[in-house]
């Protein structure tokens, strides 16, 4: 029986852990081509030996240090080169922070923003020509709930998830007509290990899992939920639980949305 993303090229990145992982194998069970990539060569071939064990035998393994803007580019031919298109790529690597607006460093601010929304602009704007010579082609992003409103210690993180939205429903307005279809991903709490990467003001890794973190829903609740949206090709997917309420009450309650903000324990 051919799975949902049989004859499908996904690429992902920020596929060593995480969303990412968990998103690799759900699609690898619906017969996916895999492309995978993050920082961790090591984690990267376990992830494709895996995906191959579940029915992606052509997984392939892609490591790169996305904060490298300056290589972003090749890296996004020798993608699009290792089976000669890419279906659907989802820009999922990124990076936290922790720390106030005038403590943090500029240079962990850039880091952030590098990794968070230059990585994924640099990548697409070099994907897209290719999918649109094709004829199309599908767009997937992981943003944030912090994307949605100002979050306490989040700064570069804030801005980098508000810009993703900006960025791709501009690609989407502008080449819906011509078969380029675009997914956000608004994650709330998902158990990864994204908070214990966070930058901290000086650059240092937060180090440890927030209690909200470790509350929230496993990555692979999130990648099923993920999965079922690319494979419907929706606008907008949330992930989380009831943290997500704060998404809806900044669409139709601005002002207390950003009265809550204000009240959430920093962390």
């Amino acid at each position: 029986m051919k799975g949902k993303f049989s004859g499908k090229v996904v690429w992902i990145t920020g596929a060593s852990s995480g969303i990412g992982e968990a998103t690799a194998y759900r699609m690898a069970r619906e017969g996916a081509t895999l492309i995978v990539t993050a920082l961790e060569d090591d984690l990267l071939q376990q992830v494709v030996n895996h995906c191959k064990e579940l029915g992606a035998p052509d997984a392939a393994a892609l490591p790169f240090d996305l904060s490298d803007t300056g290589g972003l580019a090749d890296l996004a031919n020798k993608a699009w080169a290792l089976f000669g298109r890419i279906d659907i790529f989802y820009n999922n690597a990124g990076i936290s922070q922790r720390g106030t607006t005038v403590e943090t460093e500029m240079r962990v601010i850039r880091k952030v923003m590098d990794i968070d929304f230059y990585a994924p602009v640099v990548l697409t704007k070099a994907i897209l020509p290719l999918m649109l010579e094709r004829g199309g082609g599908q767009l997937v992003v992981t943003t944030s709930i912090a994307g949605c409103f100002g979050f306490p210690m989040r700064c570069a993180y804030s801005s980098a998830k508000h810009a993703l939205y900006g960025f791709f429903e501009t690609v989407q307005a502008e080449y819906y007509a011509q078969g380029i279809r675009v997914t956000i991903v608004c994650p709330g709490r998902v158990r990864t290990n994204i908070s214990k990467y966070a930058l901290e003001k000086d650059g240092r890794q937060h180090g440890k899992m927030d209690a909200g973190q470790a509350g929230g829903v496993t990555p692979e609740q999130a990648a099923d939920k993920i999965a079922r949206a690319i494979y419907r090709q929706r606008r907008e997917v949330l992930v989380g639980r009831k943290e997500l309420l704060m998404a809806y009450i900044k669409r139709f309650f601005p002002s207390l949305c950003a009265r809550l903000a204000r009240s959430i324990k920093p962390m």
